[in-house]
């Protein structure tokens, strides 16, 4: 167990800036993926692609 908080311990802030741009880089990517569906969603049939 020691061997953990010595390594958690302060780093020169390296390990401070991964427990901060971790969740950010998550969120990122989720609005990321759910804008790329989105506009999918809503964009208009092709021409040529009338299922119906």
């Amino acid at each position: 167990m020691f061997g953990r908080s010595v390594l958690l311990a302060h780093q020169g802030g390296w390990d401070e800036t991964l427990l901060v741009a971790g969740p950010v880089a998550v969120v990122a990517g989720l609005l990321w993926l759910a804008d790329r569906r989105s506009r999918r969603v809503d964009r208009p049939p092709a021409d040529g692609d009338d299922s119906s």
